[in-house]
């Protein structure tokens, strides 16, 4: 007489996933493979994420990929290998997208405030202060702020509000009147008839207007025309509407003469 296999047919019953082991003659055990789960006779497949996410880190998503077998990822706005996961700071890096002038706030996951600092009005990604102050930050009107500076002209750094007209840079650069009325004494003079004080006229204000008074005394003339706001005939405004806390500035195309 010969011992009976039980694991000779069929895998002695057991299943695929297990392993079946030869225990007295006739008889057998059925033990499932690594990775899997239960009686020998079914087999499940364990999935490592069930338990304690995996191992992952709590802010992070277990994926099963095979038999008690899985990978860590990071949620979205979390970084790291998936067993550690540490939190973005969108404020953390170039002060999360907003203005230089403003203060960005972590709210949400992969989302901030962004809110302009006292003395500043905007959006938050785009910030400005005074008038006065703006005038330097722009290539197109830093030669009047110089001009300004140089003669001590500082009318439009109080509480305004003002409305400004400034010659364009390139306009004040190559205008040859410019260093003779500053020879002459007399360029402060032109300087704040392009300021008009106790209004912050905006383009569309502009257009309802025949006439302002400048702070150097004398009257501007309005005229508006084919889409054009133009100032004493000759002066078209080529850029407006940057507003600031005092104030608004308008960039015209040539200098206004009292």
């Amino acid at each position: 007489c010969s011992a009976i296999d039980a694991c000779e047919r069929s895998n002695g019953g057991c299943s695929a996933k297990a392993e079946c082991r030869r225990t007295t003659p006739g008889n057998r055990a059925c033990v499932c493979s690594a990775g899997y789960s239960g009686d020998g006779i079914i087999c499940i497949e364990i999935n490592s994420c069930l338990v304690n996410n995996g191992g992952c880190d709590r802010n992070a998503e277990c994926t099963q990929t095979g038999p008690n077998q899985a990978v860590c990822n990071c949620l979205k706005g979390y970084s790291g290998d998936g067993k550690t996961c540490t939190y973005i700071s969108l404020c953390s890096q170039n002060n999360g997208g907003c203005s230089e002038f403003a203060i960005c706030n972590d709210t949400e996951l992969t989302e901030r405030t962004c809110t302009c600092k006292p003395n500043y009005i905007g959006d938050g990604f785009k910030c400005r202060g005074n008038i006065f102050q703006e005038l330097l930050r722009n290539s197109n009107t830093s030669r009047f702020y110089f001009h300004l500076e140089a003669l001590s002209v500082r009318d439009i750094a109080g509480p305004g509000p003002f409305t400004l007209f400034v010659p364009h840079t390139d306009v004040l650069n190559s205008d040859p009147r410019v260093k003779d009325w500053t020879a002459k004494g007399v360029m402060a003079q032109v300087l704040r008839y392009h300021m008009v004080g106790c209004a912050n006229l905006l383009y569309k204000d502009l257009t309802a207007i025949t006439n302002i008074t400048s702070l150097h005394g004398d009257l501007i003339h309005i005229s508006y025309s084919q889409n054009s706001l133009v100032l004493n005939n000759k002066a078209e405004i080529i850029l407006s509407d940057a507003v600031g806390t005092n104030g608004v500035i308008h960039v015209i195309n040539q200098i206004l003469v009292p």
